[in-house]
């Protein structure tokens, strides 16, 4: 069976530092990935990444709990579709940012895994598991340009 994980490897001109707090710091995702993000990137930490206005009837709010925060070389968060439940292994998805020091960059491999783990129907596992492949595949590139651009000068 498919649908069991989305992996990428990237290289991304900005070291592995800088990467890391592009993945880790709720204010460098803003810039790249979702409309709002609150949490601590710190182990355990719990929070929500929000797609949308959240004021808005069709913003999307999705716990999400700190895995691991090992700068600069790991960050990993698990997050959940059910806005009512706190993010946690049986119920959710594992996405993990390896950072791998590569020249002057670095090269960033992603996972998510878990989708088989959530117990859906075939139909509703094929769909969200495109859905985030989909996503990853907008926000990813995102990632590698915002975490590339020149830092201006103080």
């Amino acid at each position: 069976m498919e649908f069991g994980s989305i992996e990428r490897e990237i290289h991304i001109d900005a070291t592995p530092d800088v990467v890391y707090e592009v993945v880790s710091a709720p204010e460098h995702l803003r810039e790249w990935w979702p409309d709002e993000a609150e949490f601590a990137p710190v182990p355990g930490a719990t929070g929500a990444i929000t797609f949308g206005d959240r004021s808005a009837p069709d913003a999307k709010v999705v716990p999400l709990t700190v895995v691991e925060a090992d700068p600069p070389r790991r960050f990993s968060f698990r997050w959940t579709h059910d806005p009512d439940e706190a993010a946690a292994p049986a119920n959710s998805l594992l996405v993990v940012f390896d950072l791998v020091p590569s020249g002057a960059g670095t090269l960033l491999r992603f996972t998510e895994t878990g989708f088989r783990e959530q117990g859906w129907a075939a139909a509703v596992l094929e769909e969200q598991y495109r859905e985030h492949v989909d996503g990853w595949n907008f926000f990813l590139p995102r990632l590698v340009a915002y975490a590339a651009r020149p830092v201006p000068a103080p």
